[in-house]
Order: structure tokens, then sequence, then C-alpha cells
């Protein structure tokens, strides 16, 4: 349990307001505000992928070092959100719940093995009664029940439809929707149907003013929006992606209320049309190859869609701020690394 100096650090009222603040300048995004120079986010993120760690233990120790660390969340020219990330298995967490073979490759590298079974034949799992899952809802409400009302709470890595198909599946998911259309769309069914699940057992048991999805320090968005992962987009046509996959993430993220953002971190631009049309996809998150194409997606999708940047060699903080004035952008860095 959490000492009471740390409990006092992370309720001191001026850190809750500190992270207010933040939270408020991107609402201001959200409502079409611009920041000339820049609306910064680097948040102080705690992480680990280890599920065989004493997550109490873990818990308590991480919450000390962000009592340690709250002043540097008061920092006025970056939002430094305070939060803690327990990400069993990494981007496999979900693979893991549908029995799939995930291994730890080396420290922090989780890989899965594909499943044996053709498509078409996937079970939804019991998700009440999985190990990993009743560790997450132990770990969630340990959390709740410490009463840090400053920090965050990010959610594992649920991903998104397409991304757990092909894990578990590999390349077989993709030539099903060609060769097998039903039984491809019946195993993405599932897949949905799961994350839906776990998403809606989060949003009742957290507080909405603390939960965030994977990665809140450079993706944190107010309070409200949920998060998928289109990293395996780029894999498939704008056709495809349309028929078999963007309805059932429409799907998902309207289990928040507000919508919410879609990571793309390759060659994505194909699917801005159907992106355009999506109306609860309300930011766009681009990092290492996909924030080259922001040009494209600041002028090709809707004005009411923000985008969160990862400055890279080329696509810098400077440039950022040149392509969208400040507008309709978060960048992901501290300032200094412009």
């Amino acid at each position: 349990m959490i000492t009471q100096e740390t409990h006092a650090k992370l309720n001191a009222p001026e850190i809750i307001a500190a992270r207010d603040a933040g939270l408020t300048r991107l609402e201001d995004v959200f409502t079409g505000k611009a920041f000339p120079q820049g609306l910064f986010l680097c948040g102080i993120e705690p992480t680990t992928s280890d599920i065989d760690i004493d997550w109490r233990r873990w818990l308590d120790d991480t919450l000390t070092d962000l009592a340690g660390r709250a002043e540097e969340s008061q920092d006025q020219s970056v939002f430094r959100p305070l939060c803690i990330t327990f990400n069993p298995r990494g981007v496999h967490h979900v693979d893991n719940l549908f029995g799939a073979d995930v291994f730890e490759l080396e420290k922090d590298n989780w890989q899965v093995r594909p499943l044996p079974s053709p498509v078409g034949r996937l079970q939804l799992c019991d998700l009440d009664n999985h190990p990993d899952w009743r560790t997450m809802q132990a770990f969630a409400r340990e959390f709740v029940h410490c009463d840090v009302r400053s920090v965050l709470f990010s959610l594992p890595t649920i991903a998104s439809v397409l991304n757990i198909a092909v894990n578990l599946y590999g390349q077989r998911i993709l030539i099903a929707m060609h060769d097998a259309p039903d039984d491809a769309r019946r195993d993405l069914a599932v897949i949905n149907d799961l994350l839906r699940a776990m998403h809606r057992w989060y949003r009742e048991n957290l507080p909405a003013e603390q939960l965030q999805c994977i990665c809140p320090g450079g993706r944190c968005q107010p309070v409200g929006f949920g998060q998928i992962c289109g990293c395996t987009t780029q894999l498939v046509s704008p056709e495809t992606y349309r028929r078999f996959v963007a309805p059932l993430d429409n799907q998902l993220l309207s289990e928040y209320p507000r919508g919410g953002m879609i990571h793309l971190c390759g060659s994505h631009t194909q699917h801005i049309p159907v992106w355009r049309e999506m109306k609860a996809l309300r930011a766009i998150q681009l990092n290492d190859r996909a924030a080259e194409d922001l040009p494209t997606y600041f002028t090709e999708l809707r004005d009411d869609q923000v985008f969160y940047v990862n400055p890279t060699d080329t696509m810098t903080a400077d440039r950022i701020l040149a392509i969208t004035g400040g507008r309709r952008v978060v960048i992901a860095a501290d300032r200094l690394a412009k």
C-alpha cells in the first residue's frame, strides 16, 4: 500500500490542477483553437509488459516514483501528465486471451505464434475466468483503491480488430477476406466483440477523468475518447478495409461517447476517404513513416479531425507547425527536442 506521503503528493491540488489545465488545452485543440507555438505533449509514463511481476508491489513502487516526479507535471510549456501503464505481453495482450502462444523473445519483445485452426472457427474466450484478464481487473481495482487522482490510468494494448486478426492468423486472414469472406467476417466480429467488452469494462470501472488508452504519454486525449491501432491497415486495399474492417473500427470507437483516435505508423493514405466519412474517428496519431504523410492527412481529412504527431528527422516540430499553423495538432515530444 502506498504511503500517506505518496498519496498526498498525488492528490495535491496544484498537481491535479496542472493535469486538468493540460486536458483543457487538448479540448481547445479539438474545438479548433490554434497554438502557433505548438501544443507539446510528453507524459511521464512508467510502463511494464511483464505479466509475471508482483503487480501490487510494482503499482506501489511506480506511484511512489510518480510522486517524486509530480512537480515536473507542472511544466507550463509542455503537458506532462503523470501516467501508469501495466501492459502485460505488450501488443500481444489480446492474442493470449484467444489462446494463441505468446512468448517473450527477449526482454519486452513479445511475439506470437499464429493459431493452427482455420479462419472461421474462432471462439470467444471465457473472459471473466481468464487469468490474464482477472489480473488486469485486480490491477485496475487496486489502482482505484489507491485514490491517486492526478494519475492517468492507461489501458493495456487492446489494439484493433485487424491487428489482432493478423496476429492470430497471419496472412491467412487476408487471404480469407478474398477467398472465404463469410468466414473472415465471422472471426472479425468475434474479435471485435471481445475488444468492445474489454473497453466497456474499463469504462464502467475506472474514473472517466483518469481513463486513457495505451501510450497516454504521447497520445493523451480529452476525457471520453477511445483509441484503436491501425498499423495493419497498410496491408489491405481501400475496398477491403471499407467492406470488412471499417464498420468494426467505427463500432469500437463508438463505445466511447466522443469517438476516438487511430494510431498509424506506416503507409495508410489509401484509407483517407473512409476515415473522412467515419464519424467516430476524431484523431489520427502519426509516428515514424506515417508522420511523413501529415500534409496529405491534414489537407484531405475533416476539419474536426485532430493530429497527434511524433516528430521525425524530416518531419520536425517546426515543419509540423508550418504545415498546420498550430491548428488541429498536438506535437508528441518535449519542446526541447524540436
